[in-house]
């Protein structure tokens, strides 16, 4: 099932469909189910004059290989700001949680422009890619990663984080223009950045997750992004890092904070 195939599916019925190929271990991909649940806030807002501002993604138990229902409310609908809750169930039970907020652009005096400037990568045909038999997650096909920086995960590395490229695969996904809930899907694909630390392959898993947009889509599904991850603290079985999301022209699209279980 191709991606604009489960959107339209979410826009149609409360059930729907796990599309194959996009498990992570024994569950669900986390960037995929924050893809479901933000195109159902998409279809439930409605109005294509409120961009995203922000969300944040609890990921509470593991989706399976089955139907999932999508449900939606929305908290308080402002002049400006839309701010709703998408819950993702399964077996009964709330597996997932989004919350976020929509609102219209207005003016203001107040302009700040402090964001971190984008990495001076090669280009990514040049870069290292993992390959395809090694030990990575079903998901991890659904994407061209490209390593600027070889911290690659499991390998005992005494410093965590790195960065790169990533966009859809072209050969899995047809180019069309890129959309809101796209960009939940492909932020999440670079694992946690105390990975490279691990010195044999140990569970880390998202608790919490939270992306603000900070420039609009005005992209093509297979065009390349840049990414960075900076670990903030690590500790006691969890870690806390940032990471950012630039386009192929330093635009920086997307930050993202999260905090990550660690069993190792």
């Amino acid at each position: 099932m191709a991606l604009k195939q489960l959107y339209a599916a979410i826009a149609a019925d409360e059930w729907v469909d796990i599309p194959r190929g996009w498990l992570q271990g024994r569950t669900l991909y986390g960037g995929l189910a924050a893809a479901m649940m933000m195109q159902k806030a998409v279809g439930t807002i409605n109005d294509p004059m409120k961009r995203l501002l922000s969300s944040s993604v609890t990921f509470v138990g593991p989706i399976q290989q089955r139907p999932v229902k999508l449900t939606a409310e929305i908290l308080r609908e402002g002049k400006s700001v839309t701010t709703l809750e998408v819950r993702l169930w399964q077996d009964d039970a709330v597996q997932s949680i989004l919350l976020a907020s929509f609102g219209i652009a207005r003016e203001s005096a107040i302009q700040v422009f402090q964001a971190a400037p984008a990495p001076d990568y090669p280009a990514p045909e040049s870069l290292f890619s993992i390959p395809a038999q090694m030990a990575m997650p079903e998901c991890y096909q659904q994407f061209d990663v490209r390593w600027a920086d070889l911290n690659l995960p499991c390998t005992a590395s005494e410093r965590p984080d790195f960065g790169g490229w990533c966009r859809f695969k072209a050969d899995a996904h047809a180019n069309r223009n890129f959309e809101v809930a796209d960009l939940m899907a492909i932020f999440d694909i670079w694992p946690p950045g105390v990975l490279p630390m691990f010195r044999q392959i140990a569970p880390a898993s998202s608790l919490s997750w939270t992306v603000t947009y900070v420039h609009s889509l005005q992209h093509q599904l297979n065009d390349w992004f840049k990414y960075k991850v900076f670990t903030d603290h690590a500790a006691e079985g969890y870690s806390t890092e940032h990471a950012y999301l630039w386009d192929a022209e330093n635009r920086l699209i997307a930050i993202a904070r999260q905090t990550v279980t660690v069993f190792a």
